[in-house]
């Protein structure tokens, strides 16, 4: 009965609709004034026009229905990173024994922060057989996606009358934060000496006596590491795999508040830069957390599991720059997260007193403070020389970066 009002409503706004009513009202009195065979042969068949148009806005292309399905890469199944297209394979199941010249197909794509993609396109329906539509999204950049429903408009055999169709298959997917590969990051090299009271003395990964495992030999393995008993079961060189020294935690900080950008590209620049170094601490087995200073304040404390981590990616992936107030305030509030003798990695685009309190609080916690600024480009040389000046008279040190690509030679793994 719903069907038939909403029908009724749709029909009452349509031209086409009091076009077919006007006809059919004619033919009703010709035949009631007029008579005869021809009357009556002309009215049924209006008639049954008329049936079968309202046949199909009732029972048509509304009972349409559908799946959808996102291809996979094989690689990183379930991942997809930022800068990658998705293929949508959306299988339809039109209205069995209901004739439909074609369908047109309309997705909705909307993703978290309201920008949104309409995907468009036609297909002709088989006969009692479904129907597959194959289109490719744009590159999309991080975020959380979300497809609304799916409309369909066809038109009756004689393109008179129009119908809708709208079904529901849900669909949701979460796109990575873009990331660069960090080789090598001086902080945690041999080498490396940060002022302070607070320096480590050793960074390195030294390894110690307890065996972890066994992997294939690599050429150059002394004569004490090879594993003769694994050597002699599998017919292969086998080495022992000694455990690491563990090295300081390390927690990264994420300025995530609205008047510390200047760009939205800042932003996402600092949300790359902690995904980035998540994944290079994720692959060094270093104890890594992060806190975001957004309008909620989050924070995981440092771990090296894989969950752990996974936990962090996919917090990055919708976070947005709308925090307002303290500092101090809210990294008093999360000071639990934070432990004391830990490396301290400010993501922020500050320069000034913010940036300096955030940095003395972070000593006064008696952990090693380090800046990572994002810069804007065209700034680079100006804002590396200034930030470290600021940073050294302060005992303290730090990098700008104005882009992705320029992370791993400001962290000391390749060359500008």
């Amino acid at each position: 009965m719903r069907a038939v009002l909403e029908m009724f409503k749709s029909g009452l706004s349509s031209l086409n609709f009091w076009k077919v009513a006007s006809l059919w009202l004619i033919c009703l009195f010709y035949v009631l004034f007029q008579g005869g065979k021809t009357s009556i042969m002309l009215f049924t068949m209006v008639s049954l026009l008329a049936l079968y148009w309202v046949a199909g806005g009732m029972g048509g292309i509304k009972r349409i229905r559908g799946s959808r399905s996102l291809s996979q890469n094989e690689d990183r199944p379930g991942l997809l990173k930022a800068g990658e297209q998705v293929q949508i394979r959306l299988q339809i199941q039109p209205p069995r024994f209901m004739p439909l010249p074609y369908i047109i197909v309309r997705e909705h794509l909307q993703r978290h922060n309201g920008d949104s993609w309409i995907f468009e396109d036609s297909l002709v329906p088989h006969f009692n057989k479904d129907s597959i539509l194959i289109y490719q999204t744009p590159p999309l950049e991080r975020g959380k996606y979300v497809f609304s429903g799916t409309e369909c408009h066809s038109e009756d055999i004689f393109g008179l009358m129009k119908h809708k169709g709208v079904f529901e298959t849900g669909g949701e997917f979460r796109i990575l934060p873009r990331t660069v590969f960090i080789p090598n990051w001086q902080l945690h090299s041999r080498n490396s000496r940060l002022a302070g009271p607070e320096t480590a003395v050793s960074m390195s990964r030294r390894e110690t006596t307890q065996i972890n495992g066994v992997r294939d030999y690599i050429y150059g393995d002394r004569i004490s590491r090879i594993h003769w008993n694994a050597t002699a079961k599998t017919g292969a060189w086998k080495s022992k795999e000694f455990e690491h020294e563990s090295l300081p935690k390390t927690i990264l900080v994420l300025d995530a508040h609205t008047l510390s950008y200047t760009q939205p590209s800042q932003f996402e620049l600092a949300v790359s830069t902690a995904a980035s170094l998540l994944e290079y601490g994720s692959r060094e087995r270093i104890s890594m957390g992060l806190c975001t200073l957004g309008k909620t304040v989050r924070a995981f404390a440092p771990a090296e599991g894989y969950l752990e981590r996974q936990q962090m990616l996919h917090h990055l992936v919708d976070i947005h720059a709308d925090g307002y107030g303290g500092y101090k305030e809210k990294l008093e509030g999360k000071r639990q997260y934070f432990p004391s003798g830990a490396f301290f990695i400010l993501i922020s685009p500050l320069t000034d007193d913010k940036m300096l309190g955030i940095m003395r609080w972070a000593k006064s916690r008696h952990m090693t403070p380090y800046q990572i600024h994002t810069g804007i480009p065209g700034q680079t040389v100006y804002r590396q020389g200034s930030l470290k000046t600021v940073l050294q008279e302060r005992g303290m040190k730090g990098v700008t970066v104005s882009s992705l690509s320029d992370l791993p030679a400001a962290l000391g793994g390749g060359r500008i």
